[in-house]
């Protein structure tokens, strides 16, 4: 898929690697719906591309929210791209997890994500080729202690992608599923970057994940994983599923220590 061609809906835009996809969408010439809570660093961007972007204020969790994202989409004269970038993480042990922040993390990395897409699917259709972007992570393949609740959403994320594109192999549309590691943003709370530092965990800059990502769409690939050695654990934890486990054992402590220092931070 060429970005020049894209007209493309875009979740998460304001900040991370959404805001990233956002700005490297438009430097290639794309048109773009940036669909967020908050306008956050998108202004600038906005008056940069003035005839490009457009952005709308949406709470995916929403349904008269992600009905309006419908509306614009018809109003950009169709869209043959779809990014769902939208999504949280808490850091935090599943027991100090409470009830608003277990909903609001599945509310909006799965539910949204899945309902959204369903309500653009037939607009995706009507186009000669277009492609869903769901951006998961590395935590969709494995389960990562500290992390649980994320875990299981984008394990889910990542089962909906694998099924969608099934779904849809004698269609016009495609199904991208891509997986980051760990990414330097401002949602980095002070325990789980402290966590990572601690274990030494590789990170990413987000304009170098939405890079690799539009690199992906314009190749058509299906799937898309990100860092190494993350890409080698995800095989093993595949394959030697016991290795993985005495290996995040030995890290336990670690990761209990920093999760004292909070209830539950943002990361990625």
């Amino acid at each position: 898929m060429r970005l020049s061609d894209c007209r493309a809906v875009l979740t998460g835009a304001s900040g991370g690697i959404g805001l990233q996809l956002a700005r490297q969408l438009c430097e290639a010439g794309a048109q773009v719906l940036a669909v967020s809570r908050h306008e956050g660093s998108l202004a600038p961007l906005r008056q940069q591309y003035p005839h490009q972007l457009r952005w709308l204020q949406a709470d995916l969790t929403q349904s008269a929210d992600r009905h309006q994202v419908l509306t614009s989409a018809w109003q950009l004269g169709g869209v043959n791209l779809l990014v769902n970038a939208a999504g949280v993480n808490h850091f935090a042990l599943f027991e100090q997890i409470d009830d608003a922040r277990l909903d609001e993390l599945l509310d909006l990395n799965l539910k949204a994500t899945l309902q959204l897409t369903r309500l653009l699917l037939p607009l995706l259709r009507r186009q000669e080729h277009a492609l869903i972007t769901n951006i998961g992570s590395t935590y969709g393949s494995i389960g990562y202690p500290g992390y649980a609740t994320y875990c299981a959403s984008k394990f889910a994320l990542r089962g909906f992608s694998e099924a969608l594109r099934r779904e849809l192999a004698d269609t016009s549309v495609d199904v991208l599923y891509v997986a980051p590691r760990a990414t330097r943003t401002a949602m980095n709370g002070a325990a789980a970057t402290a966590l990572n530092d601690a274990l030494k965990v590789g990170t990413d800059a987000p304009e170098d994940v939405a890079l690799a990502v539009l690199e992906a769409i314009e190749r058509n690939l299906r799937e898309l994983y990100l860092g190494w050695p993350e890409k080698l654990f995800v095989r093993l934890n595949h394959l030697l599923p016991g290795l993985v486990d005495r290996a995040l054992r030995k890290q336990l402590p670690v990761i209990r220590q920093h999760s004292r220092a909070t209830t539950g931070e943002t990361s990625k």
